[in-house]
């Protein structure tokens, strides 16, 4: 793997940056990683959408690997399938923050009583990034369980990565009009789109344009893998750029079918210039999370 982090290194150091900023990697508790890799290797006879694992390591391997890219910050992107695990996931975000200081203390939430309680809590002990997964959770954001938690989380600034398009499957509560509902309700929400919004781009894209506080992660969007299902409207191109100061990179690492590099490739030959990628890759998370030059 060391051609991979060379590669990525050779990335970022031609655009005079730093290192780069990851706003959607996994790490979790190894037996909830094992479930999640086994599923992927399960979907693809299920979906004919064959989907290997690139960076299949021990933890400590992984994260050798992430810093060796240059990725300076990055996240334990972490989720709830049941009721009762996400306080139980959030203590274990606590542990790992503690031991892995680049990484952005992530935290979850699921509809469910006391979820306004462990929210706060989360928050004063140092969250810095919330993770809410309705594909995979089978939620409504619009839930009046989570009424409370949305609105302590818009209140503290705190974002939320949430997966709600509908790639790569749809569920029954994902696509944008529950978002458009829920952002109604929570305009200062710092909700942060993962995916791009695959396939919904352009309506995800338009909510980014009707509130300023919404931005979208281009975590897996453009590579080969999803432009080969899901392919990105070219008329929605100008879009990108005009919300450029909204997107953060993601790559969804380690459980990606390809290369860490081709998400930076990917987004390079979009052709939207140097400033962009300046901004995607490490300005715009920077600025997001007060993060020290």
């Amino acid at each position: 793997m060391e051609d991979d982090s060379l590669d990525v290194v050779r990335f970022w150091e031609r655009l005079g940056l730093p290192g780069i900023i990851d706003v959607h990697t996994h790490f979790m508790p190894e037996q909830v990683l094992r479930k999640v890799w086994a599923y992927f290797d399960s979907a693809g006879p299920l979906t004919g959408l064959e989907w290997p694992i690139t960076y299949r390591y021990e933890e400590e391997q992984r994260l050798a690997l992430i810093r060796s890219f240059g990725v300076l910050r990055f996240t334990s992107m972490l989720y709830p399938h049941k009721p009762g695990m996400a306080r139980w996931l959030n203590d274990w975000a606590v542990g790992f923050a503690a031991r892995v200081p680049d990484c952005l203390h992530t935290a979850t939430l699921f509809p469910e009583e006391g979820v306004e309680l462990y929210v706060k809590e989360a928050v004063e002990g140092g969250a810095r990034v919330f993770k809410s997964h309705l594909q995979v959770g089978g939620y409504d954001a619009n839930d009046p369980l989570l009424e409370g938690a949305w609105g302590l989380l818009a209140e503290a600034g705190v974002p939320v990565v949430m997966h709600c398009g509908s790639g790569p499957a749809p569920g029954r509560f994902t696509g944008p009009e529950p978002i458009g509902r829920l952002l109604a309700r929570h305009p200062r929400l710092r909700l942060i789109v993962a995916h791009m919004g695959m396939p919904e781009y352009a309506e995800f894209l338009a909510l980014a344009d009707a509130y300023p506080e919404v931005r979208l992660d281009t975590t897996m969007a453009f590579t080969d893998f999803s432009e080969g299902f899901t392919p990105f409207p070219g008329g929605e191109r100008g879009r990108l750029a005009d919300l450029g100061d909204r997107i953060l990179l993601g790559t969804d690492f380690p459980n990606i079918p390809y290369p860490y590099v081709h998400q930076l490739e990917a987004l390079e030959r979009l052709g939207l210039g140097d400033e962009w990628l300046r901004a995607v890759c490490y300005r715009n998370a920077e600025a997001l999370f007060g993060i020290p030059a």
